[in-house]
């Protein structure tokens, strides 16, 4: 898995890739009915980046388990994706809870991510989406 590599607090040389992801209906263990987004997350100001199993570079929240052919892998999101915003919402300062409720409250989630070394426009398997 590929991660940032740079010193805490410098900026690092990136183009923001937006997803557009559609969560998919599904059930939790009760029966009940919930939206699955198809991914997991890591990382946050909360977090010590240092003990990260992953090997985080810094506090943001990073893509850390994709389900194969879901919602997400269906929208172009990939592991080490180190997520930038989320409808609207800046992920770059935020605790770990924060980032699942954020992306635990809407059925479609509008975000902007960033990928180790992709520096141009590069959209696989995934069409450019306006994010608002």
């Amino acid at each position: 898995m590929s991660t940032f590599q740079h010193e805490p607090g410098t900026a690092i040389e990136c183009l923001s890739i937006p997803i557009k992801l559609s969560k998919e209906p599904g059930s939790d263990e009760a029966g009940n009915q919930v939206f699955r987004c198809g991914f997991k997350i890591g990382g946050g100001i909360d977090q010590d980046y240092r003990q990260s199993p992953q090997g985080f570079s810094d506090n943001g929240i990073y893509v850390t388990g994709i389900d194969q052919q879901g919602p997400a892998w269906r929208a172009g999101l990939r592991i080490g994706d180190k997520v930038l915003q989320c409808n609207g919402y800046d992920f770059t300062m935020v605790t770990h809870r924060e980032a699942v409720d954020k992306i635990q409250k809407y059925k479609v989630l509008n975000m902007l991510i960033a990928r180790q070394g992709v520096t141009q426009p590069c959209y696989e398997n995934q069409t450019a989406t306006k994010v608002n």
